[in-house]
Formats: structure tokens, C-alpha cells, sequence
């Protein structure tokens, strides 16, 4: 009897995935390139990796079955971890163990991988991972929990299998760990889930955003820059209601007509009034007309606003900046200062004392102190060698830089030490020439950046979208762009958001600047103000180059000490103006630049966490796109700006 050919139906293909193999103890690259797909066989969907045609000759397939879901399983208790290959920087993978199947023999004979299939049906979860260099790993565990090597996109596409694979299987948070994805069928009925729940979308680029990010400290991030369309696309047409639309299965293909925009601000500024023209002030070079007999800064928002519009001369900068980063309170008299620098001085050396004391023992028992004082003593050995104050083997500056550091960590120990702080701190030491002065500038920098830091990255993510509303804003057409070459999430702008533009400009020009954005003015966003002017000034470079995907973050990169501070300064500025005196800024874009409280439904809160699309995109209070009308000299009704 003639058997019946096989079915096979290919859904979705995409090239350029790599599969991280587990190559610590061999000379083999730990990425093997190749291509993924969602294929339907028999009627079954399935997720198919196999090797480009160099690499597949010496690997071996592996299929997996309902019935061999375990086939991954290995021998020695060893290999059935994932190994990088080697040493992460932050967590990697903390897969929960489950007993393995010891009846069936290790497929990895060689440590090669070849093709493998997975049918949808037998996918348990989906783990987001961060490992060394900035990368992103997406890794897949069987029903009979093995999970398998984790896939890195690099030219983008994690978006589109995602979508896909919606085709078939729905993915939800696990409440217990943000970053693992629980796979259901379709007609389970335990979930509907929709895409700005997964947080999946950070992916696209993180391979080549570390290769400008340079140190290893891994980064998830993303941004949801098609604030409206996307949205359309990217959800699964089932029968199932979806959170964005009330529309009928029969009508899911359809475009919506243009009365039919469902509720949500169109984040587009069709008209925006001139963009004045803005100049630098003079530096602040007089301290003591400020000071009352007593020491007391009489006009605290004077000398703010001073600072903002030309800086401080060197020679004044050691005494503002303490007021600046709150060392000082603005109303303390000479006298007080001297006995809060006493107090300050003798609570650092306290808990100096106190990683000082710790014993060789007592650091073997303590891994995370360990950790801590590993990573600080290797970027302390590489942050602004170049500088003199830095530079040498045996400088002291290094060893200021090493102790500030090391009693940040027992001073917040929950946070700790996250790479990245070296660079924040460098400058502060250099301006103070003291240990004390530095650390507590320090605590007070890291209240102002310190969720940049933190392990969730929400913060910024938070930023990276907060960009991009302003971004799209200001010139749709190239985030329309940079949306058409997978750039849209602005992952190559995270470093500059990170540490404040620190590896973007000259050393000189980071004094300068950050003094700028201590004062918070015009905006506590002016930061991101900054990113839009100099992502506008490329415009031109980047569209009529037709930069794709990588160029675009190699082109980004290469701005590295190549801007002009002065001119973006007051380009930012100018945008502030331009913004403000839109008569209908859409709600978001106020909220951004301070000028509108966010309403208390999307304040984040437990409950409405999973309602990611709340944070995301604005009710609209008046349906369809807004029209920002030239600026007619009136001042808006809204609040003033807060600088000269």
C-alpha cells in the first residue's frame, strides 16, 4: 500500500538565528548560525531550527515527539545545564530543575548541534535571558522540561515568530518570574493574553547594540514605537475578544477606517509652530552674591537657572555641585555645613570600615560580596584610563575609585554594585578631589538614575518609550524610518540614556553637561530632549544613506565624541519651546515633559501591571490624530516652564 505523502506547510521562516551551543571546554564558536521556522505537518504547527548548508553537514537532527520529549536529557548531571561558554555578569538562566528522563541516551555526542523540531503542542515555556555583551536569548523548555539551546536573533524577528506562533498557542507571564513566558493551546480557555503583555519585543538588536555598549552588562529592553498600527498587526485574529478591539472575526483583515480609531491618542504632531532660536548663557562665576551673611544660598531657583543656561566655572564647581546633589541643603548656614560634613565624614568611614573588616573567610562565604568587589576592581582598572587623574598602574585616583565604590555597595547593598556606576563616579571624584565629597555626590546622583540600574529595567524601558513618543512627535517620518528598518525601539539610544551620555562626549563636556541636568530644568526629561535633537540632526545621514538595521547602529556608535555639546544644549532647549507652545500637544508628549500628571489609572501599581498597554498608549480625549497648531503667541493654558 502506498503511503500517504506528507503534508507540510511553511508559516514562517526567518535567517540569521543563532544557536548558542555549549562550547566552554572546546575550541567551537559558541553560535552557530541558521534559520527558524513554523511549519505545519500533518496539520501539527511546529518550531524548526536547522543550521545554514556549511554548518548542517556534521550536525545531527533532533526531532522531538510527544514521546520523546525528554531527548535532550544528557548523562552527567553537568551537561544538562546550559553553559555560556563563559563567565555572565548578571542572572542568566535560572530554569526550574525538574527530575530528567534517564531512559533515553544523550543526543549531543560531539557538543554540535544540527536541526531540531519542536511541535507547538509540547512547548512548556519561553524564557526571555541575558547573558554576557548585551545579548538577548530567547530559550524554549519542553513539557518534559528540557530546554534547549537558546536562540539569539540577530537581524531582528523574534517579533514575527512570536506573532506566529500566536497562531497556535498562547503565552503567558508566569506570575512568579517576569521573564518566563507559559505556553496554552488556544482552546484551553486559561488565558487571553495579547502582545504588550509578552515584553518580548527587545530583542531585535541587542547583539549589535553591545558592540557600542562595550561593557558586559546585559540589557532587556524595548519599545513599543508603532504606538497604534503595531498593535493592529502583531495580534492573533481569533475568535477570542482582544483587549484593542471589539471588532468581528469576519472583519479582523480589515483595515479600520479612519472614524473607527480605537481610543487611543495618535502620538503625531501633524503641525508644530516654529522652532525658536536659543543661545547659551554665561557661566556661573559668582558664588557669593548668592550667599547671605550667614552662608544661606538666597535664590536657590537664580542660581539653578543660571547653571542651566551657561554651567559653573571650574573653580566654583567643587562647592555647587554638593548643593546641586543635595550633600548641602539650599537653606544650611557655613556652620551647619561644617557640622553635616563631620557627620557625613564619619558615617562614610563607618562603613568603609565595614567591607574593610571582612575577613578572606567570611568573603569565601559570601558570594554576592564577592561578586561585587570582582566587578569594581575590573572596571575600576578600565574607566577614563585616559584621564590623568586615572591614569598609571599604581595611580591613587584608583584607589579612591575602588573604596568609593566598594562602600556604595555597603551602603546599598540592595542595589550594590552594577556596572556602569565606575563611570558616573570618575567625574564626581575628579571635580572634589575627596574621597567623602565624592561618595555622598555619588548617593546623590544615584537617587536621581539609580532605577537605570536596577535588575527589571523598567526605568528604562520606561525611557526608551518616552523617546520615542517624543520622537515621533517631533518628525514622524523618521521614526517611520527607523520603524521600517527594526530600529524603531531606539535600542542604540540605551547607553546614552544609561549613564547620562557619559562615552558620548568629552570628559570636559560631561562637567559641563551633567551640571545641566542636575538642575532638572527645564524638565527632568531634558535628557531625552537631547537623544531627540541629535537623532533629528542625523535624519538626513541616516534616510538618504538608507541605512538598514546594522549600519543604523554603527552610524549611531561612530557619533562617539564626535558631537558639538553647546549647539545640541541649546537645540534641546529649543525643542522644549517648540513642544510647549503646541496649543494641542497630544497628552502623552505633556506627560513626558512634566507639563500634565499622569491620571491615577496607569500609575503603575500590582494590579495593573499586567495592563502594560494602559502605560503604553493615552486615551484619547478626542478621537483620531492631533493637530498642533503654530504657535500664535498666546501662552498655553498649561503650567509655565520652571527656567528663564
Amino acid at each position: 500500500m502506498e503511503a500517504k505523502p506528507e503534508s507540510h506547510k511553511l508559516i514562517f521562516e526567518k535567517e540569521g538565528v543563532y544557536l548558542h551551543t555549549n562550547a566552554k571546554r572546546s575550541n567551537q564558536d559558541t553560535t552557530v548560525p541558521g534559520f527558524i521556522r513554523i511549519v505545519e505537518r500533518d496539520g501539527e504547527p511546529a518550531m524548526e531550527w536547522s543550521p545554514v548548508e556549511e554548518d548542517a553537514r556534521k550536525a545531527p537532527a533532533v526531532f522531538y515527539t510527544k514521546k520523546l520529549a525528554g531527548c535532550f536529557s544528557c548523562t552527567r548531571e553537568e551537561e544538562t545545564k546550559f553553559d555560556p561558554g563563559y563567565e555572565p555578569d548578571w542572572a542568566v538562566i535560572s530554569t526550574v530543575k525538574q527530575q530528567r528522563r534517564q531512559e533515553h541516551p544523550p543526543v549531543r555526542e560531539t557538543g554540535q548541534w544540527g536541526s531540531f523540531s519542536l511541535p507547538l503542542s509540547e512547548l512548556y515555556s519561553l524564557r526571555r535571558a541575558r547573558f554576557s555583551l548585551g545579548r538577548n536569548f530567547l530559550v524554549l523548555t519542553t513539557r518534559g522540561g528540557d530546554p534547549l539551546p537558546p536562540l539569539h536573533f540577530n537581524r531582528g524577528g523574534a517579533r514575527e515568530l512570536l506573532k506566529a506562533m500566536q497562531r497556535y498557542i498562547r503565552l503567558a507571564p508566569s506570575p512568579m518570574d517576569g521573564r518566563l513566558f507559559l505556553a496554552y493551546p488556544h482552546d484551553s480557555g486559561a488565558l487571553s493574553q495579547s502582545f504588550d503583555e509578552l515584553h518580548l519585543f527587545d530583542d531585535t538588536s541587542a547583539d549589535l547594540v553591545s558592540r557600542f555598549i562595550q561593557d558586559p552588562y546585559a540589557t532587556t529592553f524595548g519599545g513599543f514605537s508603532k504606538v497604534t498600527n503595531f498593535f493592529r498587526g502583531a495580534l492573533p485574529h481569533t475568535h477570542h475578544e482582544s483587549p484593542l478591539s471589539n471588532r468581528s472575526p469576519q472583519d479582523a483583515h480589515c483595515p479600520h477606517p479612519a472614524d473607527e480609531e480605537p481610543g487611543f491618542e495618535l502620538i503625531t504632531c501633524v503641525k508644530l509652530g516654529p522652532r525658536p532660536e536659543v543661545k547659551r548663557g554665561k557661566p556661573l562665576d559668582n558664588w557669593d552674591q548668592f550667599l547671605d551673611p550667614e552662608g544661606r544660598v538666597t535664590d536657590p531657583q537664580k542660581v539653578k537657572e543660571l547653571v542651566f543656561r551657561g554651567g559653573i566655572v571650574p573653580s566654583l564647581r567643587r562647592e555647587v555641585w554638593k548643593f546641586l546633589l543635595g550633600f548641602y541643603p539650599w537653606n544650611s548656614t557655613t556652620k551647619e555645613r561644617e557640622d553635616i560634613l563631620r557627620g557625613k565624614t564619619d558615617e562614610y568611614f563607618r562603613m568603609k570600615v565595614q567591607w574593610k573588616s571582612v575577613s578572606e573567610e567570611q568573603e569565601m562565604r559570601n558570594s554576592l560580596f564577592r561578586g561585587y568587589r570582582s566587578l569594581i576592581e575590573r572596571d575600576v582598572n578600565r574607566t577614563d584610563r585616559h584621564n590623568s587623574f586615572f591614569s598609571g598602574n599604581e595611580n591613587p585616583g584608583l584607589v579612591l575609585l575602588h573604596d568609593v565604590l566598594m562602600t556604595y555597595c555597603m551602603y546599598n547593598f540592595d542595589l550594590g554594585y552594577v556596572q556602569g556606576m565606575s563611570d558616573l563616579l570618575s567625574p564626581l571624584l575628579f571635580v572634589t578631589q575627596n574621597e567623602v565629597e565624592s561618595f555622598w555626590c555619588l548617593t546623590g546622583f544615584m537617587d536621581l538614575v539609580h532605577q537605570n540600574f536596577e535588575e527589571s529595567q523598567e526605568a528604562m524601558k520606561q525611557q526608551l518609550l518616552h523617546l520615542s513618543i517624543l520622537l515621533r512627535a517631533l518628525d514622524p517620518e523618521l521614526c517611520d524610518y527607523l520603524d521600517s528598518q527594526d530600529s524603531g525601539s531606539l535600542c542604540f539610544c540605551f547607553r546614552w540614556l544609561l549613564i547620562w551620555f557619559k562615552r558620548e562626549f568629552s570628559f570636559e563636556d560631561i562637567l559641563s553637561l551633567w551640571e545641566v541636568l542636575w538642575t532638572r530644568l527645564p524638565c527632568e526629561n531634558f535628557h531625552l530632549l537631547m537623544a531627540c535633537f541629535i537623532l533629528e540632526s542625523q535624519k538626513e545621514e541616516l534616510i538618504g544613506s538608507n541605512h538598514d538595521f546594522n549600519s543604523i547602529l554603527k552610524h549611531i556608535n561612530e557619533l562617539t565624541m564626535k558631537l558639538d555639546l553647546q549647539p545640541i544644549l541649546c537645540g534641546a532647549e529649543a525643542i522644549y519651546l517648540q513642544l510647549t507652545h503646541c496649543k494641542e500637544l497630544p497628552l502623552k508628549v505633556q506627560e513626558v515633559l512634566g507639563l500634565r500628571v499622569p491620571s491615577s489609572s496607569s500609575e503603575e501599581s500590582p494590579d495593573s501591571e499586567p495592563k502594560e498597554t494602559d502605560t503604553l498608549l493615552t486615551q484619547s480625549e478626542t478621537r483620531g490624530a492631533s493637530s498642533c497648531q503654530p504657535y500664535n503667541g498666546q501662552t498655553p493654558q498649561r503650567p509655565p516652564p520652571t527656567y528663564p
